[in-house]
C-alpha cells in the first residue's frame, strides 16, 4: 500500500508550471507570455483555415441582421468576378494593393505630415476586419487588426484577399458579397459587370448603408478613370 502511494503518478495539470521562486514581476511577465503565445497560436490557425475555407458569417453580418434581413448570397471565386470590378475595388480602396505587405507606408506618413481624420487603411486590413472582426472603433480592435494584417499577408495570396474581401464586403443594408450586390442593383452577375456598375457598386464601399451605386457620382467616375490607370500601370498584376 505504502509502496502503491509512493509510485503512483500525480495529476496532470494543462496549466504551464511557473517557477516558484518568481517574484510577482516575474509571474506577470510569465503569463503574458503564456497569454501572448496562446493568442499567436490562435490567430495563425484561424487565418490559415481561412486560407482554404470561405468564411460563411462575420461579425458584421450578424450585426446588420438585427436591423436588416440579409439577402441571400453564394460565395463567387475570384475568377468569375469581372476583371474591372476587381480593379475598380483596388483603384476605390488601396491602389497599392500590389506593392504592400499589408500596410501602406507611403499612404501613412501622407495622412500623418496632413494631419487629416482619413484613414489609410489598405484592402488587407480591411479584409481582416470585415472576416474577423466588428466594425466599432475601437483601440483594441485596431490592435488586433493590426496583428492579423501581416499575418494574413504571410499566408494568403493577395488574389485571395482580395477575393475574401469581395465576398464579405457590405455593398448596402443586408447586402454582403459582390454576388448580391451585382444581382440585387444591376440584375446580373459579377463576371458580366460593365465598367461604369463596377464603379458605382465600388463607391459605395466607404459608406455601404447611406450611399447607393444607382447613380453616377464624382467618385464612381475617378474610380472607373483609377481602374484603367491601375491596370495601365502593371498595379493589378497581382490579382489578375
Amino acid at each position: 500500500m505504502i509502496l502503491r502511494l509512493l509510485t503512483r503518478r500525480p495529476p496532470v495539470d494543462d496549466a504551464p508550471a511557473v517557477p516558484a521562486h518568481l517574484p510577482w514581476r516575474g509571474w506577470l511577465l510569465f503569463w503574458l507570455r503564456f497569454v501572448l503565445l496562446r493568442a499567436a497560436l490562435v490567430m495563425a490557425g484561424s487565418v490559415t483555415i481561412y486560407a482554404v475555407v470561405n468564411p460563411p458569417l462575420t461579425w458584421t453580418m450578424l450585426g446588420a441582421a438585427r436591423e436588416h434581413e440579409l439577402v441571400s448570397r453564394d460565395w463567387v471565386p475570384l475568377k468569375e468576378i469581372a476583371p474591372v470590378m476587381r480593379r475598380s475595388v483596388v483603384a476605390a480602396e488601396d491602389a497599392n494593393f500590389c506593392l504592400h505587405w499589408g500596410f501602406d507606408m507611403a499612404e501613412i506618413r501622407k495622412v500623418v505630415a496632413s494631419g487629416s481624420g482619413r484613414g489609410a487603411s489598405t484592402l488587407t486590413q480591411q479584409t481582416a476586419k470585415n472576416a474577423y472582426l466588428w466594425q466599432t472603433r475601437s483601440w483594441g480592435r485596431k490592435a488586433v487588426e493590426t496583428a492579423l494584417t501581416p499575418v494574413i499577408e504571410a499566408l494568403w495570396s493577395k488574389r485571395r484577399i482580395l477575393e475574401v474581401y469581395l465576398n464579405v464586403a457590405e455593398f448596402g443594408p443586408g447586402i454582403f458579397g459582390v454576388g448580391a450586390a451585382a444581382r440585387e442593383f444591376f440584375g446580373t452577375t459579377p463576371d458580366r459587370l460593365t465598367p461604369v456598375q463596377a464603379a458605382r457598386l465600388a463607391a459605395v464601399l466607404p459608406s455601404p448603408r447611406t450611399r447607393s451605386p444607382g447613380a453616377a457620382s464624382r467618385r464612381s467616375r475617378a474610380i472607373a478613370d483609377g481602374a484603367a490607370t491601375i491596370a495601365r500601370d502593371g498595379r493589378a498584376a497581382c490579382f489578375e
